[in-house]
């Protein structure tokens, strides 16, 4: 597994992340691209802002093998990053509704 593909694999997890919490909350849906688009930008920025603590995908390779350990810490803020991205757009679009 490369660097770039890791980085491509944490997106598509917090693209999920949003949409599950779409399907399972409609209250905080925005549909299926709205929650695709604020899982994208969740994901990385939960990967870029974290991964200071060593879980980004250069640090995940750097002995040339996968390590699982990190790699899993990595899926889980993006998913997190997801989900938490999709509860802030929604919270800021109610707010600048009022």
């Amino acid at each position: 597994m490369t660097d770039t593909l890791i980085a491509i694999i944490s997106i598509f997890v917090g693209m999920m992340g949003a949409n599950f919490l779409g399907v399972f909350k409609k209250k905080f849906s925005l549909q299926f691209i709205g929650n695709t688009i604020t899982g994208i930008f969740g994901s990385i920025f939960f990967i870029k802002m974290f991964s200071r603590l060593g879980f980004d995908p250069m640090t995940i390779m750097k002995t040339g093998s996968l390590n699982v350990v990190l790699f899993s810490i990595n899926m889980l803020v993006s998913f997190l990053g997801g989900v938490l991205g999709l509860i802030f757009a929604k919270w800021l679009i109610t707010k600048m509704n009022k």
